[in-house]
């Protein structure tokens, strides 16, 4: 029997800014939301819309249920967070907890899975559509013991095809920007074929849908997986683009699929870093200060730059600290309170010298992000503003330290409150006063008393090129005690 698992893919084409409502604002909103409960939280109704005053207990009921899968304030009552969130780009069928997968299915009962691309978008070279669909299934088998074959003739396992409305599998997609993709749970016939919108404009970029994001979401249902609860998962219900390059699947989603295969069978062993030459270009996940140091973090290890006269050192993080995680995507210092603060996905660590807070990790959410935001791309303290300012695409959100507070729940763009540095950051950090921000090979000081880039650097300028020093008889938490 087929399976009836469908998972979809959705992009609203809009989202609000809450101004002052009028009733014809709260009719809308109303309506929105019985239509947005009906489709994704099975919402009964007798044919008749009832007003907010007239609610009934059932379509509460399914507020709050929409609420705590969101992590909002579980109010019952619809009000502005709640329309928000609705409004965002998310996915079709949901649930709760940290990982979760489809009732009663325990993913394929084999190992060696096959799939085939039946025909291509025109949106992009062939060539490219091969690699982006290869590289969402390595997500998964990265991890599984799954091994994923393509092949050109016959049927295979998993049918990747592209389509517009009506597609002979009796949920027609809806025209762009609307449904993007969805997939089947693992099972014979049409079990765990994965379908794209050809009325969305497909990309290897940030124009449009990213195909490889949209896939390996995709694939994770192909294989047995519903929706996290997660921000920070690949397989939270929405579309939320990731440079590929910087792309590692979550903690979330390696327990979720390995729930249902395992892990691989030759694990991979830690190795310390080689001696790579900083004359190089770099491109870093993060840059901050500490105690009068620099790190830069990329990929699982970090520069360590303790002096301007000092050769460059490079570590793996975990020989520095061991609970922190690979791949940290910002990081900044608060001197005032001697803490390094890093980041990665929806969570954050607390740093005092070589020791990670017991209470850590927290939630980002807890700062004061809305749930759209789902990784921090850059983060720094400016200590002639005594403000921190967090980066996320293309804006950015001013922090109080002491208030712990936002100062503005809307964000800024990049643009405007750092003419000339781009309009997406790689990491930041300050130095004598000025700001300095990475964007791929790419470096440029910036003066916040003057509002303009003032220099424009390599990336490791901060590196004496061919200077490496991997000397590890001093030890890591000696070190950066002082």
């Amino acid at each position: 029997m087929k399976s009836l698992f469908l998972v979809v893919l959705l992009s609203v084409a809009y989202c609000s800014a809450f101004a002052a409502e009028t009733s014809q604002d709260n009719e809308e909103n109303a309506k929105f939301a019985e239509e947005y409960l009906k489709k994704y939280y099975n919402l009964k109704t007798d044919g008749v819309r009832q007003s907010r005053k007239k609610t009934t207990s059932q379509f509460s009921e399914k507020i709050r249920e929409m609420q705590n899968f969101f992590g909002l304030e579980v109010t019952g009552s619809l009000d502005s967070d709640t329309m928000e969130m609705m409004q965002q780009p998310r996915c079709g069928f949901v649930d709760v907890g940290e990982y979760s997968i489809f009732p009663g299915n325990s993913g394929w009962k084999k190992r060696d899975l096959t799939y085939r691309i039946v025909n291509y978008t025109p949106d992009m070279p062939a060539a490219e559509v091969d690699t982006a669909i290869q590289r969402a299934f390595q997500v998964w088998s990265d991890v599984t013991p799954l091994h994923f074959t393509r092949i050109y003739d016959s049927l295979a396992d998993i049918e990747i095809s592209f389509a517009a409305r009506v597609h002979n599998d009796y949920w027609p997609f809806d025209g762009p920007h609307g449904t993007l993709a969805h997939a089947f749970a693992p099972n014979n016939g049409i079990g765990g074929d994965a379908h794209f919108d050809e009325d969305e404009t497909w990309t290897s970029g940030t124009r449009g849908y990213n195909l490889f994001l949209v896939a390996a979401h995709e694939f994770g249902h192909s294989l047995g997986l519903f929706h996290s609860n997660d921000p920070s998962a690949l397989m939270y219900p929405t579309y939320h683009f990731i440079e590929p390059s910087e792309f590692h699947l979550p903690d979330d989603d390696v327990r979720g699929i390995q729930s249902l295969y395992g892990a691989r069978e030759v694990p991979v062993q830690p190795q310390p870093p080689s001696t790579p030459s900083s004359c190089q270009p770099i491109t870093f996940d993060a840059v901050t200060t500490l105690r009068g140091e620099i790190l830069f973090f990329t990929n699982k290890t970090l520069w360590r730059q303790i002096s301007p006269n000092s050769l460059a050192e490079h570590h793996l993080i975990k020989s520095f600290w061991p609970t922190l995680p690979n791949h940290i995507q910002a990081a900044y210092e608060y001197k005032v309170k001697d803490r390094v603060i890093v980041f990665k996905g929806a969570k954050y660590w607390v740093i005092n010298g070589y020791e990670v807070t017991k209470d850590s990790p927290k939630s980002i959410y807890d700062l004061g992000f809305p749930r759209t935001v789902r990784r921090i791309d850059a983060a720094v303290h400016d200590e002639t503003t005594d403000k921190t300012y967090f980066f996320v695409d293309d804006k950015f959100w001013s922090f109080d330290e002491e208030k712990q507070t936002m100062d503005s729940v809307t964000p800024k763009k990049i643009i405007d409150g750092f003419p000339g540095v781009g309009n997406r950051v790689h990491a930041v950090f300050q130095n004598d006063k000025l700001l300095y921000f990475f964007d791929a090979s790419r470096q440029y000081e910036f003066s916040t008393a003057k509002k303009r880039v003032t220099r424009l650097l390599k990336s490791n300028s901060w590196l004496k090129c061919g200077n490496v020093n991997n000397n590890r008889v001093v030890s890591p938490k000696k070190a950066l005690i002082k």
